[in-house]
């Protein structure tokens, strides 16, 4: 079997760690906060499990809606995605995952931008 970031990084377990240090961030952000409001955070956190393990070559498909679907009635500021992005960074180095797969990762969301700012 081929060596993937997911393997690299811990599989699942790690995953999970990310996601839920990336949460606990984003949702004590005041500046975030009213995105999340009526949001099942639970169903989001998988849903963002479910994404990681699919961009860093797990055995996971994403299967949650389009990005500019799902973001479109948020009306996201740049800004705002920006600070989201600096959370996952700061999660995903302070649970060890190495620098050129913290790269690697966030990439795969910066390419989302645009849809999810919906431009």
């Amino acid at each position: 079997m081929s060596q993937t970031i997911y393997n690299e990084i811990g599989g699942r377990d790690a995953v999970e760690a990310v996601v839920d240090d990336f949460y606990d961030k984003v949702l004590n952000d005041e500046q975030l906060i009213p995105y999340f409001e009526d949001t099942d955070t639970a169903e989001l956190r998988a849903h963002q499990i479910q994404f990681i393990s699919a961009v860093t070559g797990g055995p996971v498909e994403y299967t949650g809606d389009d990005m500019r679907a799902a973001h479109d009635h948020l009306d996201i500021a740049e800004e705002d995605f920006d600070l989201v992005g600096k959370y996952l960074t700061q999660a995903l180095e302070e649970n060890g995952v190495p620098e050129d797969n913290v790269e690697a990762i966030m990439a795969e969301v910066v390419g989302l931008k645009a849809p999810v700012l919906g431009q």
